[in-house]
């Protein structure tokens, strides 16, 4: 996980700032698209001044690397070395983060992780990125838990409603199930 202590940028969804806290990765991904579970996806978390939680989910398949792993591999394999629980990788541009297209699902649930807070503001990237398999295997590793995976398994959506932007358009559906 990567921690921002200072300004690294925040974005604005309803009028209401949330600013960049953290990111974080899961293999396999939490989310899927159009039935599509993918090898890698990405958080990145914002918190508001009242407390509330946004997260822009990026998904990766397997193919070329991805060039902000690529920033941090050196850091995380001297993390594993030193079999250190935390590793100061030192000042990471959050703007290295690629997110790419302009599309995206948006729908309000919960984290993935407990206690699983309801009323997070989730945003999904409809573009699918890309990162090595190295890649993946060393965050697995860098997490320490010996499990195969760190995903929370598929969950219902419960009548959630899930919107898909586009910059053009309004929203363009929605689902129910």
């Amino acid at each position: 996980m990567l921690q921002w202590d200072g300004d690294a940028g925040s974005i604005e969804i309803n009028g209401a700032e949330f600013e960049l806290r953290q990111l974080h990765w899961h293999s396999p991904s939490e989310h899927t698209i159009n039935g599509n579970r993918f090898d890698l996806e990405a958080h990145l978390v914002h918190v508001s001044s009242d407390n509330r939680t946004a997260v822009i989910g990026v998904m990766y398949d397997i193919g070329r690397s991805d060039p902000l792993l690529a920033e941090l591999e050196e850091k995380i394999r001297t993390s594993l070395a030193g079999n250190k629980t935390q590793e100061n990788v030192g000042v990471i541009d959050p703007r290295h983060v690629r997110i790419g297209g302009r599309k995206y699902y948006k729908y309000l649930g919960s984290l993935t992780t407990p206690p699983c807070t309801e009323g997070v503001i989730w945003t999904i990237n409809r573009k699918i990125m890309t990162v090595s398999r190295e890649q993946v295997t060393a965050l697995r590793e860098a997490v320490h838990d010996h499990a195969e995976k760190n995903a929370r398994p598929l969950q219902p959506i419960n009548h959630r409603e899930i919107h898909l932007f586009s910059p053009k358009h309004r929203p363009q559906g929605k689902s129910n199930n």
